[in-house]
């Protein structure tokens, strides 16, 4: 385990660990570690040979009904760790975590949980001793350190990205980031590729071995058994469940596919779900791959290009490491930070249930094309990127006025990278701006010509996104003015939402839009 700087960032000193993981005596080395299916990685141990614990619990699968090709990816990354570390590792397969447990006699040790249900578990056992959570680039006692010195509406990713950046010494110039500019998010905006062709060679898949075949074995097993239950689509598994596959394809991002993600990183192209994609967030979360590694890998090759005379595009680079330092972390340390009762934030009084066509992913019923896609890929994948999981999926949710925390476990469930600390903040706060703005500070509502600006969805669809009264209107432009129309007031004091609001004032037929979308409801769009 690389040793962290001892203080915090922006030469803030390291604020006290968590006093909660303060009170266990220290063990002798070679304790058991028991490393829980996040937890994957040669990282998370404090020598090769350590002695490890890997539990496989049946309850994790019956408490929800997980895509198909998600409990695939998470079986099969837990039997292969135990694989690979042989008789090194105790491995269970038990019903519960309490039954593995009673069975183990050694000492264990533990790096602190993603969750709150998870943590409360191994702080409760007796003779665990929980040390500070690891896979992930900033220790939690040095962003409350610094969230401390900030009130609670200037909690800004892009401040927290800055201080870490000047912490871990990333990109950065001396004092100064390089090029002169921390965030060059307004350089990749670009819509898709206008010949409709991927702007990246194709990303390096992973090949299934016995490992998968048994797994899925298991899983359809158990859903003939009736023990658990599926949604979505079942393989191949197209996501690295080993730290040499997540390797692989990590080198593959920097060698082939880095160069084009910047620029068309918020494209969407019906037919190619991947576009320039690293594709490691799935890895990530399951704590393969370090990511403090991964940033400064980024940051080597750019220095390397730049030394050969032929540099990657900084936008493309600073673009990758703000997603993988900066905003996936911070959505960890907020989901800690904003405390347990966070999730249940409505500040738009969403009500509405996740309609059943959503819920079995059912791309056929849909008519408008964005949305009928994404299901598919959906479905078929368990993964889109970013955008399509905020303006077609979130915004959606957003304008039909569905409950938050139900689309929180519905974007857990369905993604194979989604966990419970990372959707929380990402779905409550960023998607659906429940928290009333403590995350982002307007919602993210859009019509359908931001669609159509930055995709091939709307060529050919039944809906025009011009539109928002009639048979072809856009689901997305209509339902836009019927959300500002039913949260005008909640809203009101949003000097980001002025103009929109104002908007509303001048159409004259906004009484027939809201009637119309009133109609449509979440039935299919």
């Amino acid at each position: 385990m690389e040793t962290r700087r001892s203080s915090g960032p922006a030469g803030v000193p390291a604020a006290p660990d968590d006093p909660a993981l303060a009170d266990f005596p220290v063990q002798a080395p070679g304790t058991r570690r028991w490393c829980f299916a996040d937890q994957l990685g040669p990282h998370f141990l404090d020598a090769p040979d350590q002695p490890v614990l890997l539990v496989e619990s049946r309850a994790v699968f019956r408490r929800r009904r997980f895509h198909r090709q998600k409990a695939h990816l998470l079986l099969s990354a837990l039997r292969h760790r135990a694989a690979e570390l042989g008789d090194q590792a105790l491995f269970l397969r038990t019903g519960t975590y309490g039954e593995a447990l009673d069975r183990v006699g050694d000492p264990l040790s533990v790096c602190a949980p993603t969750t709150w249900p998870a943590r409360d578990l191994v702080l409760a056992r007796p003779g665990v001793q929980v040390l500070e959570a690891r896979g992930f680039v900033t220790r939690q006692a040095d962003f409350r350190r610094w969230a401390a010195l900030r009130p609670r509406q200037r909690l800004l990713m892009d401040d927290f990205y800055r201080a870490a950046r000047r912490f871990h010494d990333v990109l950065m110039d001396g004092t100064e980031p390089v090029g002169g500019t921390w965030n060059l998010d307004a350089e990749n905006r670009e819509p898709p590729p206008a010949d409709g062709r991927s702007p990246a060679p194709p990303p390096w898949l992973p090949v299934e071995d016995e490992i998968d075949e048994q797994v899925r074995a298991d899983l359809y097993r158990w859903a003939a058994e009736g023990d658990v239950a599926f949604v979505g689509d079942d393989g191949p598994r197209l996501f690295p469940v080993t730290a040499a596959e997540a390797e692989r394809r990590l080198a593959d991002f920097l060698t082939h596919r880095l160069p084009a993600f910047g620029p068309h990183e918020d494209a969407m192209l019906a037919g190619d779900p991947w576009l320039a994609h690293s594709m490691l967030s799935a890895a990530l979360n399951l704590g393969l791959v370090d990511p403090l590694d991964v940033v400064h890998r980024a940051e080597q090759a750019y220095r390397d290009s730049v030394a050969a005379g032929d540099p990657l595009p900084l936008n493309s680079v600073e673009g990758f490491v703000r997603q993988v330092m900066g905003w996936r972390d911070w959505m960890w340390h907020l989901y800690w930070h904003l405390g347990r009762d966070y999730r249940h934030g409505n500040a738009l009084q969403a009500t509405e249930e996740v309609p059943a066509w959503l819920a079995e992913l059912d791309a056929e019923a849909v008519h408008a094309n964005c949305l009928s896609h994404v299901l598919a890929d959906v479905r078929e994948r368990g993964w889109v990127h970013h955008i399509p999981r905020l303006i077609v999926l979130g915004n959606y949710a957003l304008q039909r006025g569905i409950e938050p925390l139900a689309m929180t476990d519905w974007f857990h469930r369905v993604f194979v990278d989604g966990y419970d600390w990372v959707m929380v903040a990402n779905v409550v706060g960023m998607s659906q701006h429940a928290d009333g703005g403590v995350l982002a500070t307007k919602p993210y509502a859009a019509g359908g010509a931001y669609i159509d600006r930055m995709s091939d969805y709307c060529g050919g669809c039944r809906y025009d996104p011009r539109k928002r009264l009639g048979d072809d209107a856009c689901p997305y432009t209509a339902g836009y003015w019927a959300f500002l129309d039913r949260n005008r007031e909640r809203l009101a004091g949003n000097r980001r939402m002025r103009q929109p609001l104002a908007g509303l004032g001048r159409l004259r037929d906004l009484d027939a839009v809201v009637e119309q979308e009133g109609l449509r409801g979440t039935d299919p769009p």
